[in-house]
Formats: C-alpha cells, sequence, structure tokens
C-alpha cells in the first residue's frame, strides 16, 4: 500500500458569481452536504467552507484521483444536490473554472484557517479581490473570465 499525502486547495465559485450561497444556514448546508458526499465518494476533504458566491476545499488525494475528477464529482453533485433541495427559485450552478493549488505540509493549518475564516475575511475583501490575488499570487494567466 503506497502512503500519500498530496493536499489541494481547491476554489472555485458560483455560476457568474451570483450568491446563491446567500444564508449562512444555505452555506452551511452546502459545505456540510461537500463533506459527506465526498465521504461516501472517497475523497478525503479536509476542510470546506466559502461564502455567498464560492467556494474553498481543502482536498487530500488519493492515489488513484486526479483534479478533474475531485472537481467533477464535488461540483457536479452539490450543484443537482442543491437544486434539489429548492433553497432558491433559480437553477443553481458552479463556474466551470477553478483554482488547484498544492499545499505544503508545513502550512496546513494556515490553509485551514484562511477557509475557516471566510466570513469574516469577505465582511473585508471581495471575492473578486480575492480572485485577483490568486491570479497574481501562484503566477495564473488569465485566459477568458466569462465561463
Amino acid at each position: 500500500m503506497p502512503f500519500v499525502k498530496v493536499y489541494i486547495h481547491f476554489v472555485w465559485s458560483t455560476k457568474n458569481r451570483v450568491p446563491f450561497l446567500e444564508t449562512l444556514d444555505i452555506r452551511k448546508a452546502m459545505w456540510k452536504h461537500i463533506k459527506e458526499n465526498a465521504i461516501e465518494k472517497g475523497i478525503f476533504v479536509d476542510y470546506v467552507n466559502g461564502y455567498n458566491d464560492h467556494c474553498h476545499c481543502l482536498v487530500s488525494l488519493g492515489t488513484e484521483q486526479t483534479i478533474c475528477k475531485i472537481m467533477q464529482l464535488i461540483k457536479g453533485e452539490s450543484a443537482f444536490w442543491f437544486n434539489n433541495q429548492k433553497f432558491i427559485l433559480d437553477k443553481f450552478q458552479w463556474q466551470n473554472e477553478y483554482f488547484a493549488v498544492s499545499v505544503s505540509e508545513s502550512v496546513i493549518e494556515k490553509v485551514r484557517n484562511y477557509i475557516k475564516n471566510q466570513e469574516a475575511h469577505h465582511n473585508k475583501k471581495s471575492f473578486q479581490e480575492e480572485y485577483e490575488e490568486l491570479i497574481d499570487k501562484f503566477g495564473f494567466q488569465k485566459f477568458n473570465d466569462e465561463e
């Protein structure tokens, strides 16, 4: 049996950044569902949280898992579940794009705390500002903001 510990910090937004996750209760339900669904699918979600228009998820990849497949499983199923809950009248969708960056074991606790404190963080900074910082910090190239 291989011993693997590869942490990935995922960040993705709602379609067109619409604040579908408008209340704390709705957000808590979504994060709880993502975590429970991940367990069923053999995905180790270390921490999940976010704000009204996006999600942060710290995942430890398994040996047979890929970034693309993890995102398909989490995003696709959680949008389907959310729509079945009828929390909102509109159709809920996640944006196609996402961020995925590796996280060193030495900063895991710092990343957990960052994800944990999303509510307070976004009282001071918009997701657009956070998005721009992620683009700059990790040297991503922007190809298309519209998806």
